[in-house]
Parts: structure tokens; sequence; C-alpha cells
């Protein structure tokens, strides 16, 4: 188990809370969405030293494998879409540094998170069990495909660029749940789709991103 009260020094909660400054500066209110991001100690998810001082700038940076850890504003921006998720049951497609996670666990959120990338996954689900988050179940699979056995969900967060929604996502949320997906190919539309009946979504429109793109099948 790390020690997160020993390695999380005054200097690391000193440029969080800066962070937090910065990302309010561009838009967020959700108090706890700032909180939680707030609580997790995001240098702890790089595993080189050296890019210790890049842990609270607001950029996303590459962690491997062609993926990232994302964007503080970015996630922060897609857990606000979620709004309210003390107590649901939410599925993250995209695991990559679990960061995103991270956050949705500070907030009181049963996490499942799917990661496609098997040396990712490898490397980040003891990671998270170290880091203390005992509500993030971790899984290797499709993101596409999402997790049907555990099903259904209350909000599903997808951290990848879709080139469309999925519809095996579309039939996991419940009725009156949640998808939060950016889509399409060179800049993404972040979605935000409601299941309003078992064969009715509904869908609002959001802000321009650019993620790195959502494949099919597991990579070794």
């Amino acid at each position: 188990m790390i020690n997160r009260e020993k390695m999380d020094t005054y200097l690391h909660k000193g440029m969080r809370i800066k962070l937090i400054e910065s990302i309010s500066k561009r838009g967020i209110t959700n108090k706890n969405v700032l909180e939680a991001i707030n609580r997790v100690p995001r240098h702890l998810y790089f595993f080189d030293s050296v890019f210790l001082e890049k842990a609270y700038e607001d950029k996303a940076f590459p962690i491997g494998e062609g993926q990232t850890i994302s964007q503080p504003y970015t996630v922060a921006y897609q857990t606000s879409l979620l709004e309210k998720v003390k107590g649901e049951k939410i599925l993250e497609v995209g695991t990559g540094s679990g960061y995103q996670a991270s956050v949705l666990s500070e907030m009181g959120a049963k996490v499942f998170t799917i990661e496609r990338q098997k040396k990712l996954y490898e490397k980040t689900k003891p990671m998270l069990a170290d880091l203390g988050y005992s509500n993030i179940k971790c899984f290797y699979g499709d993101g596409f495909a999402g997790l049907p056995t555990f099903a259904p969900f209350d909000k599903i967060v997808v951290t990848a660029a879709a080139p469309f929604i999925p519809e095996q996502l579309l039939k996991q949320l419940r009725i009156g749940g949640w998808l939060v997906i950016p889509v399409g190919e060179n800049v993404q539309s972040m979605k935000r789709i409601t299941r309003a009946s078992e064969d009715k979504w509904n869908e609002e429109i959001f802000d321009n991103f650019k993620f790195v793109p959502m494949l099919s099948g597991k990579a070794e």
C-alpha cells in the first residue's frame, strides 16, 4: 500500500490548488468535481520521477502504449457532465492511467473501468489498489463491448474518441442513465446521451475536444 500521506507533500498539495484555480477559471464550477481533483495525488501516477514536474500542469501527458494521462480540465469537464455520482454505478471505458477513475472514486461512485491495452491494465490495476481505491474494479477487455455482465449502469463515460456511439454501451445504461462520450475523428464533439426508455435515447451536444482514438478489440 502506498503511503499517500508521506508521499503527498505540501508542495504537491499547493500545486493542486493552483491546478484547481486554473480549471475553475476555464468554467468548471462543480464543487464536488473540484474537491475530488484536489484529493487525487496525480504525481503518483507518473512512474518516472523525471516527469513529476509535469503532474499538475493542465495538460495531457504520454503514459505509453499510445495513450495519455488525461488533461485535468478534460477530466473535470466530462465528470461535470455526469453531475452527481455518489453511490452510483459508473462504467468508464478507457482506464488508461486510472486518473479519471480515481476522480470518480473520490466522489463516491462505484467505478467499473475497462482497458484494452494489457500492459496498461496490468500497470494501473495494482497501482489503484495501492492508492486505496477499493471502490474501483478494473477489467481487461474491449471498450466497445462494455461490461454486460455488470449492467445496467447509472452512467457511462468514454475517455477516447469514438468514431460512432457504440450500441452495446447504450443498451448497458439503465432507463434514465447517461452516456458521456466524445464522438468524431479529427475533432470530437462531447455528447451526453440519456436513455429515455427501452428503445429511445436523447442527445445533447457540448464543446469540442481532441482525444486519442477509441479502438476495438484487445491489445496484448
